[in-house]
């Protein structure tokens, strides 16, 4: 009895050091040397379009005295975001490619974790302020600039920002009190909630029940939002008489709307289900889309149906010059 309860004692022990000082290993999207290469060269093209275009669109706004209005306001911060968000994710992601080891400690998994959820729910927050201004500017324009103001303008994002870093630091204090005593092997190419709470050793009902209902709410609501906001659009512009009035009413919100398309329609197939039913392939293609390849196309989904946008990167290049 004396030794049964002695090595259940050191099994305890063991365990609340691993749920402390564990390694993981982030296996990637493939362990095969000669995919490695190609993928490689094609995620450090993708970063380096990433910060270079939307670092442009940034300089671009802030250059341009015609684009300090809410939407360029608003778009300069998701520009920000987009660099923040994809800067969290690939260099550890090309790093381990070069490296033999795919070891990441366990503080460093969680700081990823936390900035991946704080930025894309910041990402989310912005979207919605963007529909937000839209609507505005359409439905409401005698009250838009009132509405609109600097000053409530700088709220939404200061309230975008913080919300989100406090969602995000929720999910990351109740992850590390999780155990993880088993396998410590990651089907994925960075540490996200889900591939960690399958690792746990712990009961992880509360961080799941967190996920499902906190997590789809912060989620979903700013999609509502958005929803919502174009129904009332779309109204505003079906009444308008002339074909080419609609039309340039439309022209205006296409670059957002493909933008949230893009974005909610991977996040949602891959955070709003049950955890039962994660698929280590398929999320990790479609994790791709909205952690690369989205915030990459941002910046020309916004500038090439823009003429204030290329006008002012016209600007941007003859300074340069």
């Amino acid at each position: 009895m004396w030794a049964v309860s002695r090595s259940w004692k050191r099994k305890s022990i063991l365990k609340g050091n691993q749920s402390h000082m564990p390694e993981f290993l982030l296996l990637g999207l493939t362990s095969d040397p000669k995919h490695q290469r190609w993928l490689f060269a094609s995620f450090l093209a993708m970063f380096l379009v990433n910060v270079a275009g939307n670092s442009v669109i940034i300089a671009a706004i802030r250059g341009d005295n015609r684009l300090h209005t809410p939407m360029y306001f608003f778009l300069s911060n998701l520009s920000l975001v987009d660099i923040c968000f994809t800067t969290v994710i690939v260099p550890r992601m090309l790093a381990n490619m070069l490296s033999k080891s795919k070891k990441i400690p366990f503080a460093q998994c969680l700081t990823q974790m936390y900035f991946f959820v704080a930025f894309g729910i910041t990402d989310s927050f912005l979207l919605a302020a963007m529909a937000v201004d839209r609507y505005m500017a359409i439905c409401n324009p005698l009250h838009y600039t009132t509405t609109m103001s600097s000053q409530r303008c700088l709220l939404l994002v200061t309230m975008s920002w913080v919300l989100s870093h406090l969602h995000s630091l929720t999910h990351t204090i109740l992850m590390a009190r999780l155990s993880f005593c088993g396998p410590n092997v990651i089907h994925h190419f960075f540490c996200d909630v889900q591939p960690l709470l399958t690792l746990s050793c712990s009961d992880t009902s509360v961080n799941e029940l967190l996920a499902f209902t906190e997590g789809s709410f912060v989620i979903m609501s700013p999609f509502v939002l958005i929803i919502v906001s174009y129904v009332y659009i779309t109204r505003a512009v079906l009444r308008v008489p002339s074909g080419g009035g609609r039309y340039k009413v439309f022209s205006t919100c296409g670059s957002h709307l493909t933008v949230v398309a893009l974005f909610y329609g991977t996040i949602i197939f891959v955070y709003i289900r049950p955890s039962s039913t994660y698929s280590v392939t398929k999320d990790r293609v479609i994790t791709v889309i909205y952690t690369v390849v989205t915030p990459m196309l941002n910046p020309f989904i916004y500038s090439l149906r823009n003429k204030d946008m290329k006008q002012a990167l016209k600007k941007l290049i003859r300074r340069i010059e």
